[in-house]
């Protein structure tokens, strides 16, 4: 009897347990495809390779912008830039913010008592509209620490985790319950690991190699992260990325960031392990991406492919069906809020915000769930916007993939397209600048003076034209192809309430019919 009552409560407890559901987001920063996951057999990331055994794997995953905070903010509230308010960077002088009015995902989860964390670069705000129970973060952290050290970052999930058992332990000591019912009282919870690799460190900590390369490698100075075993590549050795200049400069700089890729694979493997000892692989929902592009001329801050075109894994422990498939479905990061509320069963509030004061915010993005199950059959289409970066770097950007189709409409092309501190000073672009004063070759696909000086409008059929090179804007053959993707464009542009639905030639008149008034610039 003794024996029966016990295999009924244990199948009872399995019972809970397979119901019980989290969530653990791991975003990259400035990662691009340099994984063994997306075809690159140079650089070792076994622990990425081993999720996406246990995944399905994202071909056409895209970034809604190309800039850390706004993506990072696009991520965590499922809200185009333009719409919740983090047109730029939002450190030191830049100082960019989510409206107040923001609903984003770890406010609402918390709202519904799930338990919220974070652990590495956060980059966003105001606190208030980006709220978690467990934060460490740049905030109050060494941003070294906690997004580089991936010993430090380790014990910080293991210490989350020991949260979770401890508040449930004491919600049932509280009850008077049996302590071996702990676990059962366990909040769900949704952990957001973001890590600093890899992204550029030239700029700010020269002293740890162009992407921080060397921190914690053992050397005089550099300090050690005890469970990193660093891998150096050689610049032979490195796959240039079609997009970036194939020089020695770009590839050692290509290698360099190799060592990182590898320090983060390792940071996820030991997270991944944490997660399993913790007893949660199971019942987690568990997220891979990046932000934006690599930091490389015709990467991050721009909207062409090579700078929105992201790493995307989805592992679902409840959707075993398609582990290992490739999907060709185009998604994006605002796709990542409403797949994490489904998971969660959260219901998108009603509320409104300034773009759109009299119609309610709803999201524009899907929860990719339905794709684990079966492909998709008509997720062909995504959009883009990009405002500013840093805050000197006003350059507004829209665009709409759809199907081979990239449409980009560059509000200011009269001027040139601005360059961040970051890029400038990297042994890549610095080797691009002196090759074109001193008129050598570049041995990039297009000249230094096209990628300043950019037409309005920017039409590629990716079929032919991979590497966006040739812009049939003004082709007429095309003509009803960009007539039909600029519609698409600003029908999305007024649902989200985008201040530039107008620009550069209208002014925008909310009050107003039509909305949009003639400036009559010539433009």
């Amino acid at each position: 009897m003794q024996l029966e009552l016990l295999l009924l409560t244990l199948a009872s407890c399995s019972f809970v347990e397979s119901k019980r559901r989290n969530v653990l987001l791991i975003i990259a920063d400035d990662a691009g495809f340099e994984t063994e996951v997306y075809n690159n057999s140079v650089v070792h990331t076994p622990h990425l390779r081993s999720l996406a055994e246990r995944s399905l794997v994202f071909s056409n995953a895209f970034a809604s912008v190309s800039s850390c905070s706004p993506s990072r903010s696009t991520i965590l509230s499922g809200l185009p830039q333009h719409q919740n308010g983090m047109y730029g960077l939002h450190h030191d002088i830049h100082h960019f913010n989510s409206f107040d009015q923001v609903k984003s995902l770890p406010l609402l989860l918390s709202q519904t008592n799930i338990h919220t964390g974070i652990i590495g670069k956060k980059h966003v705000g105001p606190r208030a509209v980006y709220p978690f129970d467990f934060a460490y973060t740049e905030e109050t952290n060494s941003i070294l620490q906690v997004g580089r050290n991936i010993t430090h970052i380790k014990l910080l999930v293991r210490k989350f985790f020991q949260t979770q058992k401890e508040e449930a332990f004491e919600r049932s000591r509280k009850e008077d319950e049996d302590i071996e019912t702990g676990r059962d009282e366990e909040r769900p919870f949704f952990l957001y690991v973001a890590f600093h690799d890899v992204h550029r460190c030239g700029h700010s900590q020269p002293q740890y190699g162009a992407f921080c390369e060397k921190f914690g490698n053992g050397e005089m100075g550099m300090g050690t992260i005890p469970d990193w075993k660093p891998e150096y590549y050689t610049p032979e050795q490195v796959k240039v990325p079609p997009f970036v200049p194939n020089t020695p400069a770009s590839r050692a700089d290509l290698a360099a960031q190799y060592t990182t890729v590898s320090r983060l694979d390792q940071g996820i493997g030991l997270v991944l392990q944490e997660l399993r000892e913790a007893g949660y692989e199971n019942n987690t929902l568990v997220i891979y991406s990046s932000d934006n592009g690599i930091p490389f001329p015709n990467g991050r801050t721009n909207l062409y492919r090579s700078g929105t075109a992201e790493p995307m894994l989805v592992s679902s422990p409840e959707h075993r069906e398609r582990w290992g498939d490739t999907t060709q479905a185009y998604v994006s990061l605002l796709d990542i809020t409403p797949t994490i509320l489904d998971w969660f069963s959260v219901p998108y509030p009603s509320y409104t915000l300034p773009g759109t004061p009299t119609t309610p915010v709803h999201l524009t993005g899907r929860s990719l769930l339905p794709a684990l199950i079966s492909e998709p059959v008509d997720w062909n289409t995504v959009y883009a916007s990009q405002s500013l970066h840093e805050v000197t770097m006003f350059y507004p950007i829209r665009a709409i993939h759809q199907g081979t189709f990239h449409l980009l409409h560059n509000q200011h092309y009269r001027m040139p397209f601005p360059v961040d501190e970051d890029l400038y000073v990297s042994p890549t672009f610095q080797d691009l600048l002196n090759r074109t004063r001193l008129s050598e070759p570049t041995h990039w696909f297009k000249s230094l003076d096209q990628y300043y000086n950019r037409e309005r409008w920017e039409l590629f059929d990716s079929r032919v034209d991979p590497l966006e090179t040739r812009n049939l804007a003004s082709d007429p053959a095309y003509r009803i192809v960009l007539e039909s993707l600029r519609q698409s464009l600003q029908k999305w542009q007024g649902e989200t309430g985008d201040p530039w639905v107008c620009g550069p030639d209208y002014v925008l008149e909310s009050k107003l019919e039509p909305h949009c008034r003639p400036l009559y610039n010539g433009l």
